[in-house]
């Protein structure tokens, strides 16, 4: 397997990002925890179809996709949600996602996997490899829980993230991709961002790192990205995406207590900058770092991926002590 962070000359002048993706034609970005994940793709989805690259979109989806009209399902892993997809559930961001891009005519089908295990997840994303003739995949994290090694203090919600990676690792593909958007997010959730940081130097030893990008808040890519966020409030007012909503004022140049929805009444919310930086890995080196990824392999449901991570837990003589950031 080629290592982006070896195979490209990295510069200053391009970020390594984009690097990495040049010789992509064909990309699909993927949310890899879930939900509203994949709108933290969105920015990037934004710059790659403006610069001619074919970009598909995916989401490990939270939805009852068992009540989506049956013409959307392609396979028993995934469900091919258009702007005409139809379902009762209330919650459904992959088909608000789609009514939103068909409304700014860009490319609107939203691939969505139900909960699933590593094996059967893998399987998914082999058919739309084949299907779309994919030459790299981008995982999407809105939060930096999916850079977590598993020895840390607190995982935030490692389940669905840590399925999306060793899914996406057993794939041949010449470009595999992490990226996280929304730094300091999963403080809420108990992740030490000083070991998330921590994480990233080690990656960065192993040259595994592909730098921090930061989304420009007057560019193109922020003022949609801010409308569709928007656009999902308004379609999902019971439960709008606290990370993305989060992200969006970042990108605002909104800084400190940013209350936008009822769910975060109670709690200091600390909207920054740092929020609306992407943080990017090669996905291969960041998978070799996972301590408890060979557990999780064989899985075929998600709940065998949350008892095995539970098992590796009890199991560790210790955590890495966590620190205040001391500046």
């Amino acid at each position: 397997m080629t290592n982006p962070a070896e195979s490209t000359k990295f510069g200053l002048a391009t970020p390594p990002l984009f690097a990495a993706l040049a010789p992509a034609r064909r990309v699909l970005i993927a949310g890899a925890g879930g939900g509203f994940d994949v709108y933290a793709g969105l920015p990037l989805a934004l710059a790659l179809w403006n610069s001619g690259v074919e970009v598909h979109l995916a989401s490990l989806s939270f939805s009852e996709l068992e009540l989506v009209d049956r013409d959307s399902w392609v396979t028993e892993q995934v469900v091919a949600v258009t702007p005409e997809s139809t379902s009762p559930d209330w919650y459904f961001p992959e088909g608000t996602l789609a009514r939103w891009l068909a409304a700014h005519d860009l490319p609107s089908t939203v691939y969505a996997f139900p909960p699933l295990g590593v094996q059967t997840l893998r399987e998914g994303y082999r058919y739309l490899v084949d299907r779309l003739d994919l030459d790299a995949v981008v995982l999407v994290d809105g939060g930096t829980d999916i850079l977590l090694r598993g020895d840390e203090n607190a995982l935030g919600t490692p389940v669905e993230d840590v399925t999306s990676l060793a899914a996406v690792a057993g794939l041949d593909l010449p470009v595999k991709l992490v990226t996280s958007l929304g730094f300091g997010i999963d403080a809420y959730h108990g992740v030490n961002h000083v070991q998330v940081l921590e994480n990233i130097a080690a990656l960065d030893r192993e040259g595994g790192y592909l730098g921090a990008l930061s989304i420009p808040g007057t560019s193109r890519e922020a003022v949609l990205y801010r409308d569709a966020v928007a656009h999902a409030q308004a379609a999902t007012p019971q439960r709008p995406s606290i990370v993305n909503g989060q992200i969006a004022a970042a990108t605002s140049g909104a800084f400190g207590d940013v209350q936008f929805t009822r769910r975060t009444s109670g709690s200091t919310l600390f909207v920054n900058p740092l929020m609306a930086v992407y943080f990017t890995v090669d996905l291969d080196k960041l998978a070799a770092r996972v301590l408890y990824l060979d557990r999780i392999e064989d899985t075929y449901g998600r709940r065998q991926v949350i008892s095995r991570i539970e098992a590796f837990r009890n199991e560790i003589p210790s955590t890495r002590i966590p620190r205040a950031f001391p500046h």
